[in-house]
């Protein structure tokens, strides 16, 4: 048998061909591997001769040497699962795939996030896996899965409606045994019983033994396997006793067809409570997905022509009349008008646009026809990241749920164990040779057990907490960042763009026209949100800027320039000293005071000579004092942290209400201070919109970007606050702990009931239509309490 086994992998990081020569070398000294690095293609085609090694062997000995190997991410959705033994074992079985990463399966959204390794393995794989598994699964693409959700459900309710019609007639044979009312003689007819039981057993019922049989098969066991040993001993039971009254007349046959009946349909009204709630859960994304435009009105040639959004390419020139919604992300070539932001930012006051302005895909067109070009189209539009974030986390898991996820993959053998001790116990013990008791209490014992409210408990909450968060504004990464918010006790908050509107103005100037001409055509240079107030300022004064020759910025300090054959030195204390320019007493008392009124002070010297100061001020936001005061109350501890000086950083923090201030940090020290705080055991959220804040909101325990900052500190926060909203950090926090909350009071009905259901049924103190009824109620009650995140979550 050939054992020999082929494995191509895409290499990224390498430089040269001693890159991929040094890669080959490492990985051929692996026993019977022959590797061929090509750095051309950048591919790495490994041939495994005894077939020993998986791919993570390899991935190792690449990254080892300090290369990587390009991973890609697919989303599948699932359809077939019952309950959360059916998405352990699909997950179990996509992680063992050689290739895969990461996979995991969502229950709730009936979904599937696979990460893997480009080359290795692809979609058709984890398709055929699962399919072998018995379920069903496909790519997912966009709307179609809310459109498919609402074919299920609709044929959901049919099956239910056909149940129910011939369960009904059933149903009534137990006021007769209960009540001992009169009915028809007809519905005591064993040959009448059978007739409406067998459809409902076999043909309605057929999705319990399929799925049963596909589970057993593969060496596990869900739900369907309880649902279809239940019934079917109260079924063949009463077929055992209708044979017995066939060849014995005077017998009077003791049957249970209406408990099987009614059970199934039971379990059905259940499942499509169950699965009607959930499609509730995904209302949040349908939202985000009815934003979007469906067509674009495109010009070529001079010809307008209207075309489905999905056929817009980078390039094209699109004209969007008043009251149009923005297709795509793109830029404004012509026009003047007003843009409804809302969807992005919250804010309903629209925003004036003009020529070279960006527009965002899906926000509205107030007054006036613009024609914009397009940058960002399909899946890489602000919406269509944003509904990815929310995908990724409502997909993602908790750590809390593990416990539950572990409990459902040894639930239904251990219930299947109960119900035949309890059999056994039944027959020897408490009633000696008597069947129906003990077959009863087993079958009970059978159909209470319920592990979807274990399943459900924790992604029901989830997907809920993340969507009406999303509706807000938040936009949480994954479950895990859900779960950690809730002990967030410090928060970091970065002055420029957070606390402040990001937009500086001059208010100060002592020094000369000739000195400001020079400065702001130094600064013309930079990007700094500082340069740019000190050049509007310039400008404003009708000062010519003159070139920039050279220019070399000091994080932390200040500029240094060469403008005009002068060289300017711009910047603070630090740089005028390094530089050694000498300052008296005078200027030192200026700059103390202005930075005193919270103040950006920079000090100028031409030359190596002292020329004057400018002064700039940030403008506080306008719900900066109320949000910190509510972080206040929430006992969260609030600091600044900010590379400003310290006396401007104090100004800014007491009007505002901060007590603790960081100041004069260099951007490569913010992270440092992040640790510094996590070792006196603090739990900190850092919150930043610059690329300066990047590492620190890496190194937090929670990161926060602030949605109107770059996309570098959205990229590597765990949460993004579109907008940059300040009032919405305490509404993260308090979203974090309500849905964490309502995870705890999932997992402890789901664990209670069954802990306490069980050995009722047991003791043969519920009727096995009860207990269909009470196991119904359990996975439709977590759904239902997780729902309530919608109305408790202001």
């Amino acid at each position: 048998m050939d054992k020999n086994k082929r494995t191509t992998l895409d290499i990224t990081g390498m430089t040269c061909a001693a890159c991929s020569n040094r890669i080959e070398k490492k990985l051929n000294k692996l026993d019977d591997v022959k590797a061929q690095v090509n750095i051309t293609t950048e591919q790495a085609t490994i041939d495994d001769f005894k077939g020993q090694y998986r791919t993570n062997d390899y991935v190792n000995e690449i990254q080892h040497l300090g290369y990587d190997v390009v991973k890609d991410s697919i989303d599948l959705t699932i359809s077939g699962m019952t309950c959360a033994a059916c998405s352990n074992r699909i997950e179990k079985v996509l992680n063992k795939m050689d290739g895969v990463v990461q996979a995991t399966v969502n229950l709730t959204t009936e979904q599937a996030t696979v990460t893997y390794y480009r080359g290795v393995v692809n979609s058709d794989d984890f398709i055929s896996k699962i399919q072998n598994l018995g379920y069903d699964a496909e790519v997912k693409e966009g709307q179609q899965q809310y459109s498919n959700k609402d074919k299920q459900l609709k044929k959901q309710f049919h099956k239910l409606i056909f149940s129910i019609v011939l369960s009904v007639p059933l149903l009534m044979t137990m006021l007769v045994h209960l009540f001992h009312l009169p009915l028809p003689s007809l519905l005591m007819n064993p040959w009448f019983q059978f007739i409406l039981a067998t459809p409902v057993q076999f043909i309605i019922g057929w999705q319990f033994y399929k799925g049963a049989y596909k589970n057993l098969k593969n060496g596990s066991a869900n739900m369907d396997v309880l649902v279809a040993l239940g019934t079917s001993a109260a079924y063949f039971y009463s077929i055992y006793e209708m044979f017995k009254w066939l060849n014995h007349s005077t017998h009077m046959p003791h049957l249970y067809f209406e408990t099987s009946a009614v059970l199934i349909t039971l379990i059905l009204f259940g499942k499509y409570l169950e699965a009607k709630a959930k499609t509730q859960t995904t209302n949040a994304l349908g939202e985000l997905l009815s934003l979007q435009a469906k067509e674009a009105r495109i010009v070529k040639d001079g010809i307008e022509k209207m075309v489905p959004i999905k056929d817009v390419l980078v390039g094209d020139h699109i004209i969007i009349k008043p009251g149009e919604k923005i297709p795509v992300d793109g830029v404004i070539i012509k026009g003047i008008t007003s843009i409804d932001e809302s969807m992005l930012t919250g804010e309903s006051i629209p925003v004036d646009k003009n020529a070279d302005d960006k527009v965002i895909g899906a926000t509205i067109n107030q007054n006036g026809s613009i024609i914009m070009e397009a940058t960002q189209v399909g899946n890489d539009t602000a919406l269509a990241n944003i509904i990815k974030v929310v995908e990724q986390a409502q997909g993602s898991k908790a750590p809390i749920q593990r416990l539950a996820d572990q409990i459902s993959g040894y639930f239904v053998p251990t219930v299947v164990g109960i119900a035949l001790l309890t059999f056994m116990i039944w027959v020897t013990v408490v009633h000696v040779g008597e069947f129906e008791p003990a077959l009863m209490a087993a079958i009970s014992v059978l159909v209470i057990a319920c592990p979807c409210s274990l399943g459900l408990a924790t992604p029901t909450s989830i997907m809920v907490g993340t969507g009406r968060a999303a509706e807000k504004g938040i936009l949480f990464k994954g479950g895990q960042y859900v779960e950690e918010t809730q002990h967030i006790d410090t928060i970091v908050l970065d002055k420029t763009g957070t606390i402040t509107n990001g937009k500086p103005v001059v208010t100060d100037f002592d020094g000369d026209t000739r000195s400001l001409q020079l400065l702001a055509s130094a600064e013309n240079a930079s990007e700094h949100p500082l340069a740019k107030a000190i050049v509007d300022y310039a400008k404003g004064k009708n000062l010519e800027l003159v070139d920039t020759d050279e220019f070399n910025a000091m994080p932390g300090h200040g500029i240094s320039a060469t403008v005009d054959h002068s060289t300017i030195l711009v910047g603070n204390r630090q740089l005028m000293t390094k530089h050694q320019i000498p300052l008296n007493s005078h200027i030192d008392e200026k700059m103390t005071q202005w930075e005193l009124d919270g103040k950006t002070v920079m000090l100028i010297a031409i030359d190596d000579i002292y020329q004057g100061m400018i002064a700039v001020a940030d403008t506080i936001k306008d719900n900066a004092i109320e949000s910190i005061q509510k972080l206040h109350k929430m006992n969260i501890d609030v600091v600044m942290l900010t590379g400003d000086n310290n006396n401007t950083a104090r100004a800014i923090a007491q009007q505002v209400g901060i007590d603790h201030v960081i100041a004069n940090v260099l951007p490569d020290e913010k992270s440092d201070n992040i640790t510094r705080l996590q070792k006196e055991g603090r739990q900190v959220a850092m919150v930043g919109d610059g690329v300066n804040d990047a590492p620190a909101l890496v190194t937090a325990d929670i990161g926060i970007a602030m949605g109107t900052g770059t996309e570098v500190a959205i990229e590597a926060a765990d949460i993004t606050i579109l907008g940059g909203d300040l009032s919405l950090l305490s509404q993260t926090i308090n979203i974090s702990q309500l849905t964490m909350r309502n995870i705890r009071q999932n997992l402890i009905w789901a664990f209670g009931y069954n802990i306490a259901g069980i050995p009722i049924a047991a003791l043969g103190l519920l009727a096995p239509w009860i207990a269909g009824a009470a196991m119904t109620l359990s996975s439709v009650s977590v759904v239902t309490n997780a729902l309530r995140l919608k109305r408790i979550i202001k």
